[in-house]
């Protein structure tokens, strides 16, 4: 028999073999970088929660005020009786003010990449809302997710700016992804990081406590962990800049002197201030969105933004296939 102890441990080993060959493909390419997924084990989600309560990082509390003042507008667009689902849920922190606010809601579907993160998650939240269907998908939002068993509008929720992390490329497919997954009259209610002041963008993701540095290079911890790897933690440093031609801070953690690591038994050298990429958070306008939409097959149906205009939450709407 496959208990439920088998098939986790199953699934544990699938995603470190997953982890394995990302690192050592990353680490063997020029220039070299690792998929910013892998940043989010349960150390790594943690650390994160902390990051958004920065004062540095105005990204979650202005994105959460818009949502507060715009929930209830959202529910009457969403309609009753629709399904929620969530694109990397983390602890559903944000959700809650949609849940409160979709009349009769059917189902809360969070989608995340951490199993230990989103199992705590979920029996909160069942504990949280005891008439409410919680169905948590353990899955990579970027990759096919499992089908998703509802009736009714389904309204699909990606907040955080986290469209940000992903390339044009991939953000449109992504969208696209969505957009199939919602159908011809779902919606996506989306977060987007704008552009702004270089200084408050570099400021957000370099804060004085050292809290998005030590959640950088928690990935170096974890590769230590899961794959037997040598980093010295105290040999590499958290960096973050903004490029404005590109639109996008740049996050890597960098080689503070010459030294080699092994990971999972190969050996990787790594010159003084050499640099492995680890994530991308692009900044948009209103126009970006649109034409993001667009390409991945909504509309731009509505946007809100605080009022010094740092944070929007768009509301994007399936075009309909003729």
């Amino acid at each position: 028999m496959n208990g439920p102890l088998v098939g986790l441990k199953v699934e544990e080993t699938a995603d470190r073999e997953e982890f394995r060959r990302a690192v050592l493909d990353g680490l063997s390419a020029r220039p070299r970088a690792i998929p910013a997924k892998f940043l989010y084990d349960a150390r790594g989600s943690a650390l994160f929660d902390e990051i958004c309560e920065l004062p540095e990082y105005y990204l979650t509390r202005t994105e959460t005020e818009i949502l507060k003042q715009r929930a209830a507008e959202i529910g009457r667009r969403a309609g009753p009786g629709c399904a929620l689902i969530e694109f990397g849920s983390g602890s559903s922190v944000k959700s809650r003010l949609l849940i409160d606010a979709l009349p009769e809601l059917a189902l809360y579907a969070p989608i995340d990449i951490s199993r230990e993160h989103l199992d705590a998650t979920a029996s909160q939240l069942r504990r949280d809302y005891p008439n409410l269907k919680v169905d948590p998908v353990c899955a990579d939002f970027m990759g096919p997710v499992p089908p998703i068993e509802s009736r009714g509008r389904r309204l699909g929720f990606f907040p955080g700016s986290t469209i940000g992390n992903l390339t044009t490329g991939e953000a449109t497919a992504f969208l696209r992804n969505v957009r199939a997954l919602v159908g011809d009259d779902g919606a996506l209610v989306l977060g987007a990081d704008l552009k702004k002041d270089p200084q408050r963008l570099h400021d957000a993701y370099n804060d004085q406590a050292g809290v998005t540095a030590a959640f950088t290079l928690n990935l170096l911890r974890r590769m230590n962990r899961e794959l037997q790897a040598t980093f010295d933690l105290s040999a590499f440093a958290h960096e973050a800049f903004y490029d404005e031609a590109e639109g996008r801070i740049e996050i890597y953690f960098r080689s503070l002197r010459q030294q080699t690591v092994t990971v999972a038994g190969q050996r990787f050298e790594f010159a003084a201030g050499e640099r492995v990429h680890t994530e991308y958070s692009y900044k948009y306008d209103a126009d970006d969105l649109a034409g993001l939409a667009e390409a991945g097959g909504f509309r731009l149906a509505d946007i809100w933004t605080d009022p010094e205009r740092l944070f929007a939450v768009a509301y994007l709407e399936s075009i309909r296939r003729t």
